[in-house]
């Protein structure tokens, strides 16, 4: 009689080990032989957990977003206005979004797959739901649209070195699309 390994946070850690092998190797990087081996899971538990590849894939970045979600209900908390909430935006934008390489690096896959299959498009959807309720805790509907585009934006610009901005540059972009 074979004994079998109970363990509860089996699933849990694979999708932890599948944003690390992501953030490393990229999604066509990703195998889940790859991701077994790094969750010292045997590679029966990746079919057994995931119906394939795919599966895997929205598992992990579904996880992602929400955690990038928590980090701007966190940054959002609480009552923000005027130069309070110009300060936590600024925060938010250059210390909390991409606040890694790992973060850019599963940003920039996740956008690459959702322009390619609907399914990954859902997940970056979420992620707007996610941001867009924080900010329109403060702010109108359309304005929290276009503040999300800009912290989007600048993000990348950032994260890519693309023209970064400082942060009093990113504190006027605030302040102009918040009419303070």
């Amino acid at each position: 009689m074979s004994t079998r390994r109970v363990d509860p946070l089996r699933r849990d850690r694979i999708i932890s080990c599948a944003l690390d092998v992501i953030a490393d190797q990229g999604v066509a990087g990703t195998s889940h032989r790859k991701v077994a081996a790094l969750a010292d899971v045997p590679l029966g538990s990746m079919t057994y957990h995931f119906s394939g590849m795919n599966e895997l894939l929205e598992a992990a970045f579904g996880r992602f977003v929400a955690e990038v979600g928590e980090r701007f209900a966190i940054r959002l908390a609480g009552e923000l206005h005027g130069e309070r909430l110009v300060a936590a935006l600024v925060e938010l934008i250059h210390d909390d979004v991409l606040d890694s390489k790992r973060s850019t690096v599963l940003t920039m896959e996740l956008y690459t797959l959702a322009a390619r299959d609907a399914r990954f498009a859902t997940i970056t959807q979420s992620w707007l739901e996610l941001s867009g309720r924080a900010l329109e805790r403060h702010m109108d509907h359309d304005t929290a649209r276009a503040l999300d585009a800009l912290i989007e934006g600048i993000s990348i610009h950032l994260a890519l070195g693309i023209r970064p901005l400082a942060r009093e540059h990113t504190a006027r972009a605030v302040r102009r699309l918040l009419r303070i």
